[in-house]
């Protein structure tokens, strides 16, 4: 009878064993990706300080800010007839409800072919960060003109381009 309860108790014991052993279990996950609309800028207004005039003696500066108003500093005169003044313009398309960041050039050299002068001290509204609210955005871009005393007269515009750079934050 010992044998018999032992071989039963062995038998139990190797049952409740084998049904409680897992030697290994799996789990499924879903794997997706969502593609994004792609950011965008074009250029919708070029960057004009307008006319501007010069001392023969002191160097000055244009300021243009954002919303396309001056300011001078120094030797320059901004004229009552003034040009046409502007500042920059770009429109920044892609997904709603992003927001961007917005890289501004150091500076911009202006040329008249023989003569130079540079743009910097670059401003952007939005300023360093942007909303894609509804899918677009304007960014408007104004600079520093910095001219030298005696100037020499004539139309300057970009040696090297006005570059504004977008990327998703």
């Amino acid at each position: 009878m010992k044998k018999l309860t032992l071989l039963v108790s062995l038998v139990a014991l190797f049952s409740i064993a084998s049904v409680t052993v897992n030697a290994q279990v799996s789990a499924t996950a879903t794997t997706s990706a969502t593609i994004i609309t792609p950011i965008a800028i074009s250029k919708s207004i070029d960057m004009n300080f307008g006319n501007v005039a010069v001392s023969p003696t002191l160097a000055g500066t244009v300021v243009l800010d954002p919303a396309s108003a001056r300011t001078k500093t120094g030797g320059v005169t901004l004229p009552v007839i003034t040009g046409t003044v502007s500042a920059a313009k770009f429109t920044v398309a892609g997904e709603s409800g992003t927001t961007y960041a917005i890289t501004l050039p150091a500076s911009v050299l202006l040329s008249n072919g023989a003569n130079t002068m540079t743009v910097n001290n670059f401003t952007s509204t939005p300023t360093a960060t942007g909303s894609l609210a509804s899918g677009t955005e304007d960014i408007f871009v104004g600079g520093t003109l910095n001219v030298a005393a005696a100037q020499v007269s004539g139309l300057y515009t970009n040696a090297t381009d006005l570059v504004v750079t977008v990327n998703y934050n």
